[in-house]
């Protein structure tokens, strides 16, 4: 399988993601559009991953636009689809719902909670990093996957081929120090009142990775 991963800051990477990728012996092949304006095509792309950004799909980019016809495209082919934060929001838009300022910036380390089955084994209750402020407007079409203390609509699952996350479950021990040094001033005006000392003090759960493979799996064997 070519997995086909469009990364949109230097400090959001794939994470454990690419870990599933190499357990299971597909390629990987990494994007920046932002950067060098390259984007795969439907026709490469048996897997797509949307990594998160300080973008906003509202931006007028054309890069933006250009990414949202590949999601399209790929919605219309069923092919596996995971979005996390920027990207979540991306395939919602794609989809003609809303992306907005949502009622509390969330930073730092907090729990999520489990809203439905569909997706089989998944705890009731995980700690997840946030690093966002906007929210995506649930599809009709979709199952609400998470939520959080201070938003809704933190993940939802599409016609079992698509997920999208608000929040981070794929960064591993360098990847949160990697999003940590660089952008701290972020921080500032969280809901979640943590200071980028004591997020860094915060070891990543085990089952974050547990959970990030089991979503992988589910969109691409159904």
């Amino acid at each position: 399988m070519r997995i086909n991963v469009l990364q949109h800051v230097a400090d959001e990477g794939p994470g454990s993601i690419q870990d599933w990728a190499h357990a299971k012996g597909h390629q990987m092949y990494i994007y920046h559009p932002d950067q060098f304006g390259l984007l795969p095509t439907a026709a490469q792309t048996d897997m797509l991953i949307i990594l998160g950004g300080p973008m906003s799909p509202n931006d007028d980019l054309p890069w933006i636009q250009q990414e949202r016809e590949l999601i399209q495209q790929l919605l219309d082919a069923q092919t596996p689809i995971f979005g996390a934060c920027f990207g979540a929001q991306q395939i919602a838009k794609v989809l003609g719902y809303a992306v907005s300022k949502g009622p509390a910036k969330e930073v730092g380390w907090a729990p999520v909670y489990r809203k439905s089955d569909v997706i089989p084994g998944l705890p009731e209750q995980l700690t997840a990093l946030h690093w966002h402020e906007d929210m995506f407007e649930l599809p009709d079409d979709a199952d609400l996957l998470f939520s959080s203390d201070h938003l809704a609509n933190q993940g939802f699952v599409l016609n079992h081929q698509v997920v999208g996350l608000q929040f981070h479950f794929e960064p591993k021990e360098d990847n949160v120090r990697e999003m940590v040094v660089n952008d701290a001033a972020y921080i500032q005006g969280s809901v979640l009142n943590q200071s980028a000392d004591e997020i860094l003090a915060r070891q990543v759960p085990a089952e974050n990775k547990n959970v990030m493979f089991q979503i992988l799996d589910y969109i691409s064997e159904n």
